[in-house]
């Protein structure tokens, strides 16, 4: 560092301490960068990049944001994976002797994010910790910026990575840590890396010490041993929490006070749904865009807080097995649904109640400001009428929470009493504590509101003993308070006058009065501003005592939240009760699928029944053309499902489902580029994934095995599957097989519980209709033809399918007919139609009473004659 100005060995020393991000370096009122973070920061965030003599040669590039603005860079760099530490200067540059000390105050990653642009509102902001050793593995998941902390393990499990990628999928963590047993799998971290959009750190193996990690857990939670934790004997969990805990702490610098609970969850405890599934089901997003719109998501979201919507992305993520549980839910749904006045007073109430999760954490983070405990006092003022509309609906599920439920009226009570109506933006402005709370702040407003009439009356009263009407006491924050006096009335100034500044057609002047006056106005100023904040600490600290309270006020309403959304969209869409039981039977009678009804008109949707069970209609075997509705019928079986056993209503009009413990689905054909995989290495991986993992009780959609090779290899693959799922001694479970593959028709006469269900088409002279309907028995053709001529295939291409279709059909060599020539092109002959050969055409027309027939009718006969000659 020879040679470099003291601040940039500052900086560069400072920098050493977060190599991996981006230092935002406090200069004043902006955040500078330097070196290559300057060139890094200009190039992504399209600013100026300039220079700064370092002591070096050259200069040292730079580019700087204002710091009131800062967090629109921040969160631009976050959105593009960097990480960014702040540096903040840590004493104030007047009092400074020499270099102004700076220190790393927060670094911010995608993970540790937790106010700003980058949170939407229901969308969860995941940071996941795993621990893994090749057989085994333990998660940890953190919301920062709602202080949401979970932690699992999975030991012994038949495939440990498709469980630890299923897992990552439900979650979707913005931000990973991992241990350097998992950065070294390359298959893990190719999976990991290319299919979650996540930034990934590898931490080394310290990190993830038992027993530095079981001290830090202890002192985050309070609790003396993991036993108060339930998971003394969780040692993946352990790890995994622990190094996450670290990290925090290492990057946070600061207390994490909203963090106060820790779930243990066990993945068994919910319905597993691999990657594939979540996508293919479309449960959060399309396929298409990625984004909510086309989702399952979009159509059960009438939720009134970001509470209930994230609540509600959990919930679908994690559907319940406990029948217990599940009914508890349905009739809570079916208490809002009975009384419609209720309903609206339960919207009404949640509507207006802001994000307690995050409004609590940016208190405990410290970056809170008088609005935001205005937010909290104005929702909290909402719970006593929330209580009231719960205690009026019959559901011991909604009793219980309402029970549960803390109105938090000493906190409302408080922030009331001691938050000005309308407080600035800054803490450090003044006037955010309300007039009334503290006899000190009132002292100091009295002595400023007085010492400027003070001010008003001296200019006055000078006026009169000098006679001089144009002078003037004014400010300014160099010079303070001054009088005045135009040089054309300098003859008038008197004595005790002491001149301050001249100015070209003006003097200043102050008196020993004036500046008596002045010393307590800007005292009383600066005192009131620095009083006022030390009061807002104060109230803060007040408020995160009841960290726990708030939180767990906040999950009721979240909860609260999202049954209502259930019956509301219920409600609206005509959905029915399930009954949900712990049998192996699904029963639905003319089902729907909430999300392609939700976008068409409902009145076009073709509805469907099917039975299913493990034993008589273990396997439904449906063939049919493309574009006929198959794909949607299996899929809206899976979903109707899902939505029982996460508690809501299910569009059909009677349901019966037995839960299942996993739904797999294998639908479309799609390459893995990023994978190097093709079509059919990604078909046959996923399905692979099923028959490892698939049990009895699990539900199995199948769309198309075996398409994405030759004809006889696809329906070998497609009957082994068939069979080995069908097999009550390998999984036996309830499956829907949608294929093309005719043969496979011959098993329901082979195997014991498999049916044939296929499309109902309907055809006529101008083609097929595809009526979407399932019903017993087996299709006899594809209608590919028909279906390449709906999509605007050109008539010729049509015409010569048609030929080969028949060639190969009718040829027991199976050969291609050879191609027509094209015949010379004539200038067509008029056609008399009255020369033409076919005399009952002629009679026809004779016979015709067109002057009793319609303009329309005659249109119609004239367009079918033509067809006839032609």
């Amino acid at each position: 560092m020879a040679g470099l100005t003291p601040m940039m060995q500052q900086y560069l020393e400072i920098h050493e301490q977060v190599k991996d991000a981006i230092l935002f370096f406090r200069l004043g009122d902006f955040y500078e960068m330097f070196f290559d973070d300057a060139i890094t920061a200009s190039r992504e965030l399209e600013i100026t990049l300039t220079g700064k003599d370092c002591g070096l040669e050259e200069r040292a590039p730079m580019c700087g944001v204002p710091y009131h603005a800062s967090e629109n860079y921040i969160a631009k760099l976050i959105e593009k994976g960097y990480k960014v530490a702040i540096c903040e200067q840590v004493e104030d540059p007047k009092q400074a002797k020499g270099l102004v000390k700076r220190e790393i105050v927060r670094v911010i990653s995608p993970g540790t994010v937790n106010d700003g642009k980058l949170l939407q509102g229901k969308n969860n902001n995941f940071l996941m910790s795993i621990y893994y050793n090749m057989t085994d593995f333990g998660i940890g998941i953190v919301d920062v910026s709602t202080g949401e902390f979970r932690t699992s393990q999975v030991i012994r499990a038949k495939n440990p990575k498709e469980k630890l990628l299923d897992e990552i999928a439900k979650y979707k963590p913005s931000e990973m840590i991992v241990n350097t047993v998992l950065f070294k799998d390359k298959w893990l971290m190719e999976n990991i890396e290319k299919r979650f959009d996540s930034y990934v750190n590898i931490l080394q193996n310290k990190y993830f010490n038992l027993e530095s990690s079981k001290d830090i857990i202890k002192e985050q939670f309070s609790v003396y041993s993991m036993t108060g934790l339930g998971i003394e004997a969780d040692e993946y969990s352990i790890r995994a929490s622990g190094a996450l805990l670290t990290y925090l702490q290492e990057t946070q610098m600061r207390a994490l006070s909203h963090i106060d609970k820790l779930q243990r969850y066990v993945v068994d405890e919910y319905m597993a749904m691999d990657l594939s599934t979540r996508r293919n089901l479309e449960l959060t997003e399309n396929m298409r865009t990625n984004d909510k719109k086309g989702s399952l998501l979009e159509v059960l979201d009438k939720t009134q807080t970001s509470m209930g919507g994230r609540k509600l992305k959990d919930w679908i993520h994690q559907p319940i097995i406990d029948v217990e549980n599940i009914n508890y839910r349905l009739d809570a749904v079916g208490a809002i649904l009975e009384d419609v006045s209720l309903q609206l007073k339960l919207e009404k109430d949640l509507k207006n109640i802001y994000d307690l999760e995050r409004l609590i954490s940016k208190i405990s983070f410290g970056n809170c400001n008088g609005r935001d405990f205005l937010s909290l006092k104005n929702s909290l003022s909402m719970i006593p009428s929330l209580k009231e509309t719960l205690s009026s609906l019959d559901s011991d599920y909604l009793q219980k929470l309402n029970t549960q439920l803390d109105t938090l009226e000493d906190i409302r009570d408080l922030i009331e009493k001691s938050i000005h109506p309308e407080p600035p933006i800054s803490v450090k402005e003044g006037n955010i504590i309300r007039s009334g709370y503290n006899e000190e702040v009132d002292y100091y407003r009295e002595i400023n509101v007085s010492g400027k009439d003070f001010i008003l009356n001296l200019e006055n009263a000078e006026k009169e003993k000098t006679g001089i009407k144009s002078l003037k006491i004014k400010f300014n924050k160099v010079f303070g308070y001054y009088i005045e006096v135009t040089k054309t009335n300098l003859d008038l100034v008197p004595e005790n006058y002491i001149r301050k500044q001249t100015l070209a057609n003006a003097e200043r002047y102050y008196t020993e009065e004036l500046k008596d006056i002045e010393s307590k106005i800007l005292n009383a100023e600066e005192k009131v501003i620095d009083l006022e904040y030390d009061i807002f600490q104060e109230i803060r600290n007040i408020v995160l005592e009841s960290v726990q309270r708030v939180k767990k006020s906040a999950e009721i309403i979240s909860i609260v939240d999202v049954l209502f959304s259930f019956a509301k969209v219920s409600y609206e869409n005509n959905y029915v009760k399930p009954i949900v039981y712990s049998g192996d039977e699904i029963l639905i009678y003319e089902g729907r699928h909430p999300v392609v009804e939700n976008m068409m008109d409902k009145k076009d949707f073709v509805p469907n029944s099917v039975s299913l069970d493990c034993n008589d209609n273990r396997m439904l075997l449906i063939t049919g053309p493309n574009m006929a509705g198959k794909s949607t019928f299996i899929r809206q079986v899976a979903i109707i499902t899902l939505m029982a056993q996460i508690g809501c209503y299910v569009p059909a009009e009677k349901a019966k489902i037995g839960v299942v413990d996993r739904i797999f689905t294998r639908v479309g054909a799609s390459d893995d580029l990023a994978l190097g995989q093709s079509t059919f290495m990604v078909e046959m991986s996923e399905v692979s994934n099923i028959l490892k993992n698939a049990t009895h009780n699990s539900l199995i959609i199948l769309d198309e095995i075996g398409r994405g090779t030759s004809t006889f290899d696809g329906l070998s693959i497609a009957w082994s599957v068939a069979e080995y799922i069908h097999d009550k001694e390998i999984i036996g479970g309830k499956a829907l097989f949608a294929t093309h593959y005719h043969e496979l028709t011959q098993l329901e006469a082979l195997l014991e519980g498999v049916k044939n269900y296929c499309i109902k088409v309907q055809e006529n002279q101008d083609g097929v209709i595809f009526l979407r309907k399932i019903i017993p028995g087996s299709a006899d053709q594809s209608y590919g033809i028909e279906v390449a001529k709906l999509a605007g295939l050109p008539e010729q291409v049509i015409t010569r399918a048609r030929e080969i279709l028949m060639g190969l059909e009718s040829s027991e060599d199976a050969k291609v007919p050879p191609r027509k020539t094209k015949e010379p092109q004539h200038p067509k002959a008029e056609v008399n139609l009255f020369n033409y050969q076919d005399k009952q055409i002629i009679e026809d027309l004779k016979a015709l009473p067109i002057e009793d027939m319609s303009p329309i009718e005659v249109m119609n006969y004239v367009y079918n004659l033509r067809k006839k000659i032609n």
